[in-house]
This record gives C-alpha cells, sequence and structure tokens, in this order.
C-alpha cells in the first residue's frame, strides 16, 4: 500500500492511497462467502455457492463493491499510520478508481491535529492567592459552626428581620381559596425570600396572633401567575440563639475538651484546605498560561463537534432541571447572543486545552497504570453516585475506557504544567507545588488507610490501593460476560 499526503492547510490533509489487488483479494474472499452465505440459488445450499455462479447470477462487480467497502476502513487506518497524523473526525473519501484485477486508489480528507511545540515550561510563571489562616479565618468557621448547633428561642415582641416565624397563611382569587396555596403552622425567616412577593413586609412588625393580608402573584400551583388576596396570621415568632463559644461548646461540637484545641485542629484543617485550594488554582493558571503562550490554528469542524456537544449538555441538563432556555438566560443574566458567543469561545478552548495537554503527554511518554486508572474510576463513581463497580462496566459497554485514559493523561499533563512553572503567591512567595502535592497526598493516603483500617475491625492491615476498583478484572468479567451472551 503507497500513501501520499498532501497538506489542504494546517489543520485538513489529502490523503491519496493506492491498494494493490493482491492486498484487496482477502476482503474479496470474504465478501464472496458472505454472499454465498445469503444467496437463494436453486440448487445451492446457503454458504455452497461457489464464486463462478455469484459471478454469473449476482456480478462480480458488486461482490467487489462490498469488498471495497470491508477493506476501506482499515486501508485508511494505516495510511493515517503511514502518513503520521493524527486524524480527527471522519474522513470525506473518494474512490478514484476500482477495477477488477487493478489497484484500488481513494483520497481521504480529513481534519487533523495541528502540529505544535511546547515553550519551555520553567520560562512561565503564574501568581495564586495566598494560603495563610488568619484568625479571622478561623472565627468565620466556629461562627458557621455555632450556627449548625444554634436553638431558637420564643420571643415576647413583634417580629423583626431575620426572625423565625411560625404561620398560618391562605390564598384566595375573587374570594374563592385557591386549595393548593393553603398552610398551617408554616416555618419561615423573615428575609429570605422563599415564598411570596410581599410576605416579608406584612410579617415585619406582627406579633403571635397578628394577622395581616396583602396581595401577590402565585409563584406555583393551579393558579401559578395569578394574583390572589393572601391572608397571614403568626402563631409563633422565634429568634435564633447561638451557643456560647467556650470549652463546653467545644465538646459539643467536637471531640476536643477546650475551645483552644479546637481553634487549633480548626487552623490546621482550614490550612490544608486553603493548600489544596491553592494548588488547584495553580494547576489551572499554569495550564491557561501554557495554552495562552502557544498559538494553535483550530479545525473548524471538529471545534464545530465540540460546539454542539455542550449545547447538548446544557439542553439536557435544564431538561432535568425543568428549565426553559429563557430562565435560564435570565438566570445567567444574558441574551441568547451573549451566550452562544461564550459557548463557541469556551468550546474553542477546550479544544485547544485538550490538543495542548495531549501534546505534552505524549512528549512527556505519559502512561497510565492501573492504580491511576482505578482511582479515576472511584472518583467519578463516586461523583455521579453510583458504584466503581458499575460505572467500570459503563465504561467498557459504551466503549469509552479509552476516554477515561485519556482524561487521566490529560490530568498528569496538567500535574506535569503546575509543578514546572514558576508558581508564587500574592505575597511573593515562590510556591513549590509538587512538595504541596507530596503533602497533600499524603495526608489522604493516612486518611484512607486510617477508614480501611476501621472497617476492618482492626484486623490486619489494608493497602490503600485495596479501596480502589480493579478495573482491569472489571473489563476482563465484563468481555466474558460479553463473550458468553454472543455464544
Amino acid at each position: 500500500m503507497k500513501t501520499d499526503v498532501e497538506e489542504l492547510s494546517p489543520t485538513r490533509v489529502r490523503l491519496s492511497v493506492e491498494v494493490s489487488f493482491e492486498e484487496l483479494k482477502p476482503s474479496l474472499d470474504k465478501a464472496y462467502k458472505e454472499v454465498a452465505q445469503q444467496a437463494r440459488i436453486p440448487g445451492f445450499r446457503p454458504g455452497k455457492v461457489p464464486p463462478r455462479v455469484i459471478d454469473m447470477r449476482i456480478g462480480r462487480g458488486a461482490v467487489l463493491t462490498e469488498a471495497v467497502n470491508d477493506a476501506l476502513p482499515e486501508f485508511y487506518s494505516k495510511a493515517v499510520q503511514e502518513a503520521e497524523v493524527f486524524a480527527l473526525g471522519q474522513p470525506d473519501v473518494e474512490i478514484t478508481q476500482l477495477d477488477d484485477g487493478k489497484e484500488l486508489t481513494f483520497t481521504a480528507e480529513v481534519e487533523i491535529r495541528p502540529k505544535f511545540e511546547i515553550p519551555d515550561l520553567t520560562t512561565l510563571s503564574v501568581t495564586v492567592d495566598n494560603a495563610e489562616v488568619t484568625d479571622e479565618d478561623v472565627d468565620e468557621y466556629l461562627n458557621n459552626l455555632r450556627e449548625r448547633f444554634a436553638s431558637l428561642k420564643t420571643a415576647q415582641r413583634p417580629a423583626e428581620d431575620g426572625d423565625f416565624i411560625t404561620i398560618d397563611l391562605a390564598a384566595s382569587i375573587d374570594g374563592e381559596p385557591v386549595e393548593d396555596a393553603q398552610a398551617s403552622s408554616q416555618s419561615y425567616q423573615i428575609g429570605s425570600g422563599t415564598m411570596l412577593d410581599g410576605l416579608d413586609e406584612a410579617l415585619t412588625g406582627l406579633s403571635a396572633g397578628e394577622s395581616a393580608t396583602f396581595k401577590s402573584e402565585l409563584a406555583g400551583g393551579e393558579a401559578e401567575g395569578q394574583e390572589a388576596d393572601i391572608a397571614v396570621t403568626v402563631t409563633a415568632v422565634k429568634v435564633k440563639e447561638l451557643p456560647e463559644l467556650d470549652d463546653d461548646f467545644a465538646q459539643l461540637a467536637s471531640e476536643f475538651d477546650t475551645l483552644q484545641e479546637l481553634r487549633d485542629d480548626t487552623a490546621k484543617q482550614l490550612a490544608r484546605v486553603k493548600k489544596l485550594q491553592q494548588t488547584s488554582q495553580a494547576r489551572d493558571k499554569a495550564v491557561d498560561a501554557l495554552v495562552d503562550a502557544i498559538e494553535i490554528p483550530l479545525p473548524e469542524k471538529f471545534v464545530e463537534h465540540e460546539l454542539h456537544h455542550a449545547r447538548e449538555n446544557i439542553e439536557n441538563q435544564l431538561a432535568q432541571m425543568r428549565m426553559s432556555k429563557e430562565d435560564y438566560l435570565a438566570s445567567i443574566e444574558k441574551t441568547e447572543e451573549e451566550f452562544d458567543t461564550d459557548l463557541d469561545d469556551q468550546s474553542k478552548r477546550s479544544v485547544k486545552v485538550s490538543f495542548v495537554l495531549d501534546e505534552l503527554a505524549r512528549t512527556e511518554n505519559l502512561t497510565v497504570n492501573q492504580a491511576e486508572l482505578s482511582y479515576f474510576v472511584a472518583d467519578q463513581a463516586q461523583r455521579m453516585g453510583i458504584s466503581p463497580d458499575y460505572f467500570a462496566q459503563q465504561l467498557v459497554q459504551s466503549n469509552q475506557v479509552n476516554v477515561a485514559v485519556t482524561e487521566v493523561l490529560r490530568g498528569k499533563a496538567a500535574t506535569i504544567v503546575a509543578e514546572r512553572v514558576a508558581v508564587s503567591d500574592e505575597a511573593g512567595n515562590a510556591i513549590d507545588v509538587k512538595a504541596q502535592m507530596e503533602e497533600l497526598n499524603s495526608d489522604v493516603d493516612a486518611m484512607l488507610a486510617a477508614e480501611a483500617a476501621a472497617q476492618a475491625g482492626g484486623e490486619g492491615d489494608i493497602a490503600v490501593d485495596d479501596l480502589s476498583i480493579d478495573v482491569a478484572a472489571t473489563i476482563e468479567a465484563t468481555d466474558a460476560d460479553e463473550a458468553d451472551a454472543e455464544a
């Protein structure tokens, strides 16, 4: 087989392929067998019709065409390999010669991943947020913790903004009660705005046992959108009472005996969270800096495919949320034109980022091992709320294992970028991202090991790797099940 490459643009090539008749012959023999099996010719059993009879009754040209259609994907794949291009999407194929006993020639135009070079990563620099934990950070966390342990206390005064009240509410239109707009002993916080427009104003200043009326548009139910007369009666006014921040609270809200111990542990946990956030920010900014440093022409059809996929994802999410596109646009405060422009920009950016990370993974000879793929599967399954085994089976059955491997490779490539780019915080301090990642991963491994030991009831040691799903075994088991089903 001979392949010539013509570059039509930096993102598109035309492959001119010449295949000898000898290379086509195995596919021709296969085509004769398949036609013989399907043909119903008097005097011959299925599968026993000789080629000369098929040529007479059906025509050799038809068989030759079927052979070419069957072989073309393999010839095209070999041509792509010979041309050393990374093809994207489906090619536009044209058969230029198909004569019995002679060479098969065809052309294939296809978009390709453009060629570019990764710059020296050490020449790039980014700035990230500080990871210092202040006393104010600790105070804010502890105050939020106090909110979780707050209690409600009855107040003998008129209701104010922020109070928690209990109300009876009834809506009517033209004197007729709206059945699904009646409520008794309903809890509500003034100022939350989670019920009816005008309710907060009507309730403010009322004491327990007092009532008020107002008009409001109903937000749901059978009379949604209609203006109704609302009658509301306050049955109780309560205020939130927070526990004192002392040793007693520390014992109530944690495993610590003193408030100082709780504060110290809170500072430690917040420091870890801030380092996680800082590391994630460093990775994102480093990748952005690298992508911005490279000029890459983007293949038009491939970008259109990415845009179509992104649009479909949003439409599916809106359908699940039962939200119209108009309401969605209103919620993000954008016009449809602005939305389309942003989505187009995001799709182009996504394609460019994937090209850069894939090229870096290639030049660095990155690979994915069993443990890395297992952790990816376990992480994705947790995010989706399904078991790792089930998610792994879905990857196999939908032929998406390679997609998962690609995602892991891109993640490893992004980590390399973050480790080599110069990173500093807003105070000018250099950040050793690699050391910070190793420290955080060590903490995670220790936590997982502790959880595993607890689950085992202290019986023996459990390796952290044992907590991940054996993807290889799952793939083999799924393939075996499918083979049994086919048999």
